[in-house]
């Protein structure tokens, strides 16, 4: 038999980068740095220093960690708080640590005896959380706010920042349903769904600048993620709080001497799994075996292919530099740093590269009492879009079949232009060496910010920002492309471009004031809001090309202009644009450093709603009670911390399209005009209403309760959090039906739903082990979810069901989810598996419990099989420490839900014949004769346990002398290992878990990857 090796024709738009200087320019940069670490060692004399260790109440302390600074000496205290530690120089400086204690150091000096007292660490309660507008410490924050901080990020390969907190915070899911396209964005939903026709991801905010964009930072440049949970938190943010907020703050330059930092990271992917298809032996054995009567001899094309594996970029390398320079003096500081990142997908013709930089500066003046930040940051990417959505239907390729046809063969195009193009299907590779599909995109974003206090404790401010993002797409096919020379275009080529641009301005000038009176602590904030975004767009297309000469850069040279028989030429344009305005204060009491409230309110309008809506307030108030600082407390020995928080919030949502509320202007027919007694008429473009006004559309408005319990045992070596919650989200919009007349179209967007969410959250951390030189600790994650779909219609405004998921052809199967009023969402509805026939025919249970073939059944026999929204969510995060390594182990998984395989549904069935199919429909599934069917027969128990993340790191020992301060090498694995039933492992369980519509396993998926990185780190 023939077996091709593929080696498919250039694009015409020329091939990615060499990846060989790349390597070789990291090799050097590696071998340069570890020269740099090498440094001999002197013998040198040492005298033991002896002493105890008790806490605050001079009691001992057992397994206190003592060491000496910068070498591998140490040990722990016995179990009356004694040590004993050779130490080799008299400047030696010993350090004293314990979990929950604060740490202490000690120099030598000649000193045999050091005798330390530990008092209990308060930095986990004196930790800095941001909020909306300002900052507070932990044991002041009376709302549920999480906060991952960059020691705890995921470790790896990032291809978004939200990457580093995928199940890292109780509430928070992540999912990437593209898999490890570098392409593709990640899905985020905080609490659950709030909005069936509105945005529902949370708001991002970057260094103060609502609706911050992602692109513009990066994961060594990002210090903290605060998530602002509850409504309480979220109030502060308005008709943007209502999915939660985010606020990412990047780092900043500090006091002292310059520093630099360097960073770096080679990856590759590989497919973790792969879906059976038959071979080209088993296709074959299955036509010598009969399996079919449509699978014939003629069906063996004489070659042997794996499509899959074709399609796969097995010498895909990724690769990532960050370079950073930051110092200040007195009065200013400064970080700058720059970063380039090329991510090659798994998939060929499936890439991106992005270069950019951010910078900040930092200067006071006036003793202080003036302050001025500002910062920049830019990315710029290029990302080639041609490849990656061929996985999935393309698989069925017959693999007997090749990719290049023979000239003068007699397969189906007679090798015209190389490429065999299926009768049923298409060639990939044909489209990857006559097409291109690119985007370069801009990103710019650029803040400033002036404080003055203008006496204690009152301080006026003033912030402002601007982004932009601008972005062109250029797509051609090519006149030897098989589609256009077999399709409308006659063999001529076609050519698209399109251009973004996106800019967003905002101004925010702010009042506070602090004070403390005797017991009593207020925190006052007042402020104002504008914001301005706008959107422009434009668009055109053309064919006719009858060279390949100027691609796609003389658009006006396609002949499609005056020839009538091609496709007509598009042109396209558009803006639109919306502003916010508000006006918000809050206030923060405190009484004994130990009763703490919170209030707030914003006033906010939006160009988005109706006249008689255009306004609306959003309140929050939140309390809490440090419960461990009460003098009652002091006889136990069990809390070293225990806080009782309460929180009630109203967010709103105005994530809509613009203009929804008023009439605007759609095209209609054209007429004809005959002017100045011509024979030949002119024809005008009419114009008509688009849609329904409507004055009274007004945001959509989340109310929520939040108890939640902060705790902490064993002078806080065990700490953590519990939240419960529920949160009713009103006035859903949608677009409803209504009579003509009186409404002039047959749609209006209006207010009606409602959703209802409520769920637990639990969070802990916990050093497990701390003795000597190896410590363990773990932090773990876990939280229980319910959607309700509690209302959609009332009496002027009906809807049965909102259906969704639609499974696709063969067979125009439909929908496969339908959410209806009191039901929970995500439900998936369809028939009730009942066996088969004899003939391999499929049953089905009807309403009344007989049993009928699939053209017996009707739509009263459907019911809900299943539900695709898990209800747990988990992670754990072990990390251990032993002398210079460290280890991390990473694992999250989702339970209690169900998926609907479409692949098998689809390609475990023999009707799909002559094309390939799964190696199923000769096995598990050989017993179905007719045509596939949606039903649970379909629907697996989803349940995941994975090993996301595993890394392992090296500090190498430096000279102190030196000019390198820091070295940290390692290597990372994500995505290494999944524990499921789904599928019998051999398909990632995780598919999209968010919105309407969840749990399809769809068939046009992206592979699922195993990446393994390894990288370094340096301080000079």
């Amino acid at each position: 038999m023939k077996k091709q090796k593929l080696h498919y024709a250039k694009s015409i738009y020329g091939k990615r980068f060499s990846k060989l200087s790349f390597v070789l320019k990291s090799l050097q940069m590696l071998l340069l740095v570890v020269l740099f670490s090498a440094f001999s060692t002197k013998a040198v004399a040492q005298t033991t220093v002896e002493g105890n260790v008790t806490d605050s109440d001079g009691l001992p302390l057992p397994g206190v960690t003592v060491r000496v600074e910068g070498t591998s000496i140490g040990t722990q205290t016995d179990f009356d708080g004694n040590y004993a530690i050779d130490v080799p120089e008299d400047d030696s400086v010993l350090i004293f640590s314990f979990v929950g204690m604060t740490t202490v150091k000690r120099t030598f000096n000649g000193n045999t005896t050091i005798n330390v007292t530990l008092e209990n660490d308060q930095q986990a309660l004196d930790e800095v959380v941001v909020v909306g507008y300002g900052t507070q410490t932990r044991k002041s924050v009376t709302t549920a706010v999480a906060k991952v901080s960059e020691k705890d990020f995921n470790q790896g390969v990032v291809t978004s920042p939200l990457d580093l907190v995928q199940g890292k915070i109780a509430g928070l899911s992540v999912t990437r349903t593209g898999g490890n396209n570098p392409n593709s964005s990640a899905s985020i939903q905080l609490r659950g769904l709030t909005s069936i026709t509105g945005n529902t991801d949370p708001l991002i905010v970057i260094d103060g600048i609502p609706g911050g964009n992602l692109d513009l930072i990066q994961q060594n440049d990002i210090e903290s993620f605060d998530v602002l949970k509850d409504g309480a938190a979220s109030a502060i943010y308005g008709t943007r709080g209502n999915n939660g907020v985010i606020l990412i703050t990047t780092k900043k330059g500090k006091k002292g001497v310059s520093q630099f930092e360097y960073s770096s990271y080679v990856s590759r992917d590989y497919v973790q799994n792969k879906p059976n298809f038959l071979s080209a032996a088993q296709y074959r054995k299955a036509i010598e075996d009969g399996v079919s009567s449509k699978l014939t001899d003629a069906s063996d094309f004489g070659y042997t292919t794996d499509i899959y594996d074709e399609l796969v970029d097995d010498t895909n390398l990724s690769q990532y530099h960050n370079f950073v320079a930051a110092g200040g003096g007195e009065k200013s500081n400064y970080r700058a740093s720059l970063y380039y990142q090329k991510l090659d997908g798994i998939a060929l013709e499936n890439d991106r590269e992005e270069y950019g930089f951010r910078i900040n500066f930092n200067q006071s003046a006036f003793d202080d009492k003036f302050n001025f930040q500002s910062s920049v940051a830019t990315n710029f990417n290029n990302a080639n879009l041609q490849g990656g959505g061929q996985f999935g239907i393309i698989t069925d390729w017959n693999p007997t079949t090749p990719i290049y046809a023979e000239p003068g063969g007699d397969l189906n195009n007679q090798g015209q232009f190389g490429y065999y193009q299926p009768s049923n299907l298409y060639n990939p590779f044909s489209e990857y060496a006559n097409r291109f599909n690119l985007r370069k995109q801009y990103t710019f974003s650029g803040d400033a910010k002036a404080t003055y206090e203008i006496v204690e404790g009152l301080k006026i401010a003033a912030f402002g920002s601007y982004q932009r993002n601008v972005w062109n797409d250029r797509y051609y096919e090519s006149t030897e492309d098989w589609g256009n020379i077999n399709g409308d275009y006659q063999g001529t080529g076609y050519a698209r471009k399109g251009n973004h641009v996106d800019f967003t301005k905002t101004f925010e000038p702010t009042i506070t004031f602090e004070r403390n009176i005797n017991d009593h602590s207020f925190n006052l904030l007042g402020g104002y809001s504008y914001q301005y975004s706008t959107t422009e767009e434009y668009s055109m297309s053309n064919s006719g090309f009858n060279t390949d000469s100027f691609l796609d850069w003389n658009m006006g040279w396609g002949n499609a202009i005056i020839d009538t028989n091609l496709p007509r030429p598009g042109l396209s344009s558009f803006k639109e644009d919306n502003t916010l305005i508000a006006f918000f204060s809050r206030i923060n009491y405190s009484y004994l450093d130990r009763y703490f409230l919170t209030a707030s309110i914003r006033r906010e309008g939006s160009s988005k709603f109706g006249e008689n809506n255009k306004w609306g307030n959003f309140p929050a108030i939140s309390g809490a009670w440090v419960i461990s600082d009460e003098a009652f407390m002091d006889r136990q020995n069990i809390f070293s911390n225990l806080k009782l928080r309460v929180g009630y919030g109203i967010t709103g949502n105005q994530g809509i399209p613009n203009y929804q509320s008023l009439v605007t202007l759609g095209t209609g027919g054209k007429y004809p005009i005959f002017l100045n007694n011509s024979s030949e008429p002119t024809y005008y473009q009419t114009l008509g209403a688009a849609k329904n006004p409507n004055p009274d559309l007004r945001w959509e408005r989340k109310k929520e309760l939040n108890l939640g319990i902060d705790f902490g045992f064993l002078s806080n070596r065990i700490t953590g959090s519990l939240d419960i919650y529920r949160r009713t989200t009103e006035d859903l919009l949608y677009n409803y039906t209504v009579p003509q007349p009186p409404y002039v179209r047959s749609n209006i967007y209006t207010n009606v739903g409602t959703i209802r969410n409520s769920g637990v959250e639990l969070a802990l951390s916990a050093a497990v082990i701390n003795k000597g030189d190896f410590k363990w600790n773990v932090d773990a994650t876990g939280n229980y979810q319910k959607n309700t779909l509690v209302k959609l219609s009332n009496e002027q405004f009906i809807v049965a069901q909102i259906d969704g998921g639609n499974i696709g052809n063969p067979g125009n199967l439909g929908n496969a989810i339908r959410n209806t009023e009191g039901g929970t969402i995500g439900n998936f509805y369809g028939k009730r598996f009942a066996g088969f026939t004899r003939d391999g025919d499929w049953l089905f249970y009807k309403a009344d419990g007989s049993v009928g073939t699939s053209d017996q059944m009707a739509e009263e026999d459907k019911t809900i099989i299943g539900n695709g929204m898990p209800k747990y969510y988990a992670s754990l995060t072990n990390t251990f420490t032993y002398k210079n390594f460290d280890l991390t182990i990473f694992l999250r998984g989702k339970f209690d839900y169900d998926i609907l395989n479409t692949v098998d549904l689809f390609y475990g069935n023999q009707e799909l014949l002559p094309a390939n199919v799964l190696t199923s429909a000769l096995g598990q599934y050989s017993q179905i004769k007719e045509a596939p069917q949606y039903s649970d027969y379909y629907l697996e128990s989803g349940d995941f346990i994975k090993l996301d993340n595993l890394t392992l790191g090296y500090n190498v020992n430096l000279p102190k002398e030196g000019n390198f301060k820091r070295l940290r090498l390692y290597a990372s694995a994500r995505n290494l290992a999944t524990i499921t039933g789904y599928n019998d492992g051999n398909r990632d369980p995780e598919v999209q878990d968010t919105g309407l519509f969840p749990g399809i396993d769809y068939r046009d998926f992206y592979p699922r990857t195993t990446t393994v990185s390894v990288g370094m780190n340096v301080n000079f």
